[in-house]
């Protein structure tokens, strides 16, 4: 009776290989028809595991995973590959599951290489972009992934030159853990989520190349995650180095975001985070770590006059050189709390480590490990409040709000 039982459950739960669906894995015969034929043939069987083995997969088009069918490489960890920037180190054609994707280059247009839908998930797999030259401007091309319908997930996936990565719009509960890479243009874009997303481990590194040509053009043009409406999206330990924006948060035709981020990272950022709106419920931003030293206006926050909602910082450190750790406009409320300002005013030009233009201000419990001016509050600020900070030197908190400003009890060296 067990027996049979388990032979019956064995015929839903049973592994598809793409292979036995005439996958030549030689990085030349375009295997996008095989992929496709095996990812629906499993979800014939009630949602199987199409399993890609080690090999160099060429595809010329692109593929969906129909709902509940998980398509898996190689990868049971994410891995990272810079052997094209660093020689002697892997490559990613040396070995596990490599996507080579051609189609619709030059045009941004066009659909994702993988589309992912109800339940189903992508794992393990290296996406690369063979056309890409790392000493150019990048080519566009489409998203890589999109997440649709209910429960989608991306786990261990290496995103190694995408220009645009990951398409998280459109659905419910989406799962992305465990990704690394490159993107180039964009990383995780996010919105029109109604539904708690999830978002963790993230780490956008240029491995594939440090050319001067193309990390001055993503410097200059690319945003690592971009986060419109999303009630309550948390994001856990995420980083990204060498983007023109670290984290921007959006106003869409869907609205706005409110969630938890801890473990925020963005170094070398022309900005680290954008808030042009957020949600009255907050944006909340605990341990987070951020660097601006090069661009026009290195500065590791930029809160937008069109911002209505509340972003709080707790426990989050900022260091350059930059010129300023936080420019604040809008009606809304931005708050920081124990965190740690350093290397603000690089050039001398007595700059503030915040500026308020407009808007309420909260400062409680911060650290000023400069002697420089510390807060500048502009005539359009409606409320705020500097209270019991530390500071290095001399008290330098400049008010031109008048009475509509209670700055007391910080303890400064002077």
């Amino acid at each position: 009776m067990i027996l049979g039982v388990l032979s019956s459950l064995s015929l839903f739960a049973a592994d598809v290989s793409v292979m036995d669906f005439g996958a030549k894995a030689d990085g030349k015969t375009d295997d996008t028809a095989a992929f496709q034929k095996a990812l629906d043939h499993a979800a014939e069987l009630s949602g199987a595991t199409v399993v890609a083995p080690g090999g160099n997969y060429y595809f010329a088009g692109h593929l969906s995973v129909p709902g509940g069918v998980t398509l898996k490489g190689s990868w049971e960890s994410v891995p990272s590959h810079n052997g094209l920037r660093n020689p002697g180190l892997p490559k990613p054609t040396d070995g596990g599951t490599t996507f080579l994707v051609t189609e619709n280059v030059g045009t941004e247009e066009g659909a994702p290489f993988i589309t992912l839908n109800n339940n189903s998930t992508l794992k393990g797999v290296v996406i690369f972009y063979p056309d890409q030259n790392p000493a150019e401007e990048p080519k566009p091309y489409p998203w890589t992934i999109a997440m649709r319908g209910k429960n989608p997930a991306v786990l261990e996936v290496e995103l190694l030159n995408s220009y645009n990565g990951i398409d998280a719009a459109q659905n419910e509960r989406h799962f992305i853990r465990d990704v690394q890479g490159q993107p180039l243009r964009r990383g995780i874009f996010v919105d029109n989520i109604v539904d708690i997303g999830r978002i963790e481990n993230i780490h956008f590194n240029p491995w594939w190349s440090m050319k001067p040509k193309l990390l001055a053009w993503q410097q200059e043009h690319g945003e690592a995650f971009i986060i419109g409406r999303s009630d309550w999206q948390y994001m856990l330990n995420t980083f990204c180095f060498g983007y023109n924006i670290g984290y921007k948060f959006i106003h869409t035709k869907a609205g706005v975001c409110n969630g938890n981020f801890l473990g925020l990272g963005a170094d070398d950022c022309f900005t680290a985070v954008v808030v042009e709106d957020s949600a009255p419920m907050a944006l909340l931003i605990s341990n987070g770590e951020f660097v601006s030293f090069h661009g026009p206006d290195p500065t590791m926050v930029d809160v937008k006059e069109s911002n209505k909602g509340s972003v709080r910082f707790a426990n989050c450190a900022f260091w350059g050189p930059c010129n300023q750790i936080a420019k604040i406009a809008g009606t809304g409320t931005v708050g920081f709390g124990d965190c740690t300002f350093v290397q603000w005013d690089h050039e001398k030009k007595g700059l503030p480590a915040l500026r308020a233009e407009s808007g309420t201000v909260l400062v409680r419990g911060c650290e000023f490990r400069e002697n420089k001016v510390q807060v500048e509050l502009g005539e359009k600020v409606r409320r705020a409040v500097i209270d019991g900070n530390v500071i290095n030197g001399k008290a330098r908190i400049v008010n031109h709000a008048g009475d509509r400003a209670q700055i007391a009890n910080n303890a400064a060296d002077q």
